[in-house]
């Protein structure tokens, strides 16, 4: 279990946090005893529980055309309970709704980006991310924990001998960056997400590179100079969340 000391700084928000600060992280690995990799992921009031499953076959596509190595694909969802006012289960509607399925296939796209699939060999991982509490950043807590409970899935594949080396290829993590009024603030919590004047979502490798920028402005416009400012900020805290992703992995 990692936890990220809570900061006391002059500066506060609505959580007491200077403007470059992340809220508390804490993970909590090996929660679903029957995944092959998993943890609980709590970002401030934020929980995400990330499990990883491993079958040893490709998708059919995969095997149609020819494409060598293996696959990651991912599932999202927000338990009922998970916010204020009751969410109904994808199960209940009859179809996943549109923000579950965008951010599924961003946490599919981001884990990719982290291995090398040829090395993985002709398997399929699932990464399923369920949120138990939200609080704003659930698909960036979604993205760092996955990773985290990626890891964990790979190390047991060497040690049951089903790979010969790791795939690995850079640890990755995900925070949200925004301006609310006319200041520029890291990791938003939900208050400050819906007063957001603007709103980006970052998602990064160990190695400084650029795997997704997801941005908009909220009924609002953004300079150079502002994307310029945000991008500093998101960066500074990618390199955090990658420490605090290193100290939970080498606890287990």
């Amino acid at each position: 279990m990692v936890q990220t000391p809570t900061p006391v700084t002059a500066t506060t928000r609505a959580d007491g946090r200077a403007p470059h600060e992340l809220r508390p992280i804490r993970f909590q690995n090996n929660i679903a005893p029957h995944a092959t990799g998993s943890t609980l992921i709590e970002w401030g009031n934020t929980r995400v529980i990330c499990g990883v499953t491993v079958e040893e076959t490709v998708p059919r596509w995969m095997k149609e055309q020819n494409v060598a190595g293996g696959w990651i694909t991912a599932e999202y969802s927000m338990l009922p309970y998970s916010t204020l006012q009751r969410k109904s289960r994808d199960s209940t509607r009859g179809k996943i709704d549109g923000r579950s399925q965008e951010i599924q296939r961003l946490i599919g796209r981001a884990m990719r980006a982290a291995l090398d699939l040829e090395k993985l060999g002709p398997r399929t991982i699932w990464v399923d991310c369920d949120v138990l509490q939200a609080d704003g950043g659930t698909r960036t807590a979604a993205i760092t924990g996955a990773y985290v409970a990626l890891v964990m899935a790979i190390r047991r594949l060497i040690a049951a001998g089903k790979l010969n080396e790791s795939p690995i290829l850079h640890a990755v993590a995900a925070v949200s960056i925004g301006i609310v009024g006319t200041e520029a603030l890291l990791d938003l919590c939900y208050v400050e997400d819906v007063a957001a004047a603007v709103d980006f979502n970052l998602v990064m490798n160990s190695a400084g590179e650029f795997i997704e920028l997801q941005g908009t402005g909220e009924e609002a416009t953004f300079s150079e100079t502002q994307l310029a400012g945000l991008l500093a900020l998101g960066k500074a805290g990618i390199r955090q969340l990658l420490e605090i992703q290193e100290a939970a992995l080498a606890q287990t």
